[in-house]
């Protein structure tokens, strides 16, 4: 179940990515180069996060039912 959030939100950040990245200047100089530029870098931040996520989730491990033997009890005996 959280490998398939994992790729949603690499999906997510591609396209947003893919949207973004024709629009973005970093020709001008101030305000709009440094937030272009820190949005550049949280976007890398947050692929890094979810790819890393994604391959490194160890799996899942089948849980082994084992007999348990029960001991034999003792009888109270009324003699």
């Amino acid at each position: 179940m959280n490998k398939n959030r994992y790729l949603l939100c690499l999906l997510l950040c591609g396209v947003m990515l893919y949207y973004a990245l024709p629009r973005i200047s970093f020709d001008t100089i101030g305000l709009e180069s440094l937030f272009a530029g820190a949005w550049l870098i949280f976007a890398l931040f947050v692929i890094a996060g979810n790819l890393s996520a994604f391959l490194y989730t160890p799996k899942k491990q089948k849980v082994a039912r084992t007999k348990v033997e029960s001991k034999p009890r003792k009888s109270r005996g009324l003699a």
